[in-house]
């Protein structure tokens, strides 16, 4: 089940049915199934805190994901920065529903086991972020 909640911000996530049903066939189409997700929209400053906290990073970022997977079964918590998800858009020329759409599906990425600290890596995270978007306009 997903599950969504604000910190420190008012942003209000609209499209949770379409995001719930997108967000299962992508668990599906990696041989995962969807457990319990908390996504979190929050500010820079929480960003901030929680990346200090638990990761002793000093910076912010779009997303940070807590994994509490089972086996097949995607659990977490994924903190994005809707401040950032705003920055990036604007940087990149994209909607912002298109970057926290692909901030959404990288945070699921990251459960599922990609990650994206080498080049390589980052090449492939892209690739999966690019194929899942599409499929969600089909769900």
């Amino acid at each position: 089940m997903v599950s969504y909640y604000r910190e420190d911000t008012n942003f209000v996530f609209k499209d949770r049915r379409l995001n719930n049903r997108w967000l299962k066939l992508v668990a599906e189409s990696e041989i995962r199934r969807l457990g319990d997700i908390s996504i979190i929209f929050c500010s820079d400053r929480k960003i901030l805190e929680i990346n200090l906290e638990y990761l002793q990073h000093d910076y912010y970022t779009d997303i940070i994901t807590f994994d509490y997977c089972e086996g097949e079964t995607l659990s977490g918590d994924l903190f994005i920065s809707v401040d950032s998800v705003k920055e990036n858009a604007s940087y990149y020329g994209v909607k912002f529903s298109d970057e926290l759409n692909r901030v959404i599906v990288h945070g699921i990425l990251h459960l599922i086991g990609y990650d994206d600290h080498t080049e390589k890596q980052k090449k492939q995270m892209r690739e999966k972020e690019n194929y899942y978007l599409s499929l969600r306009e089909l769900v």
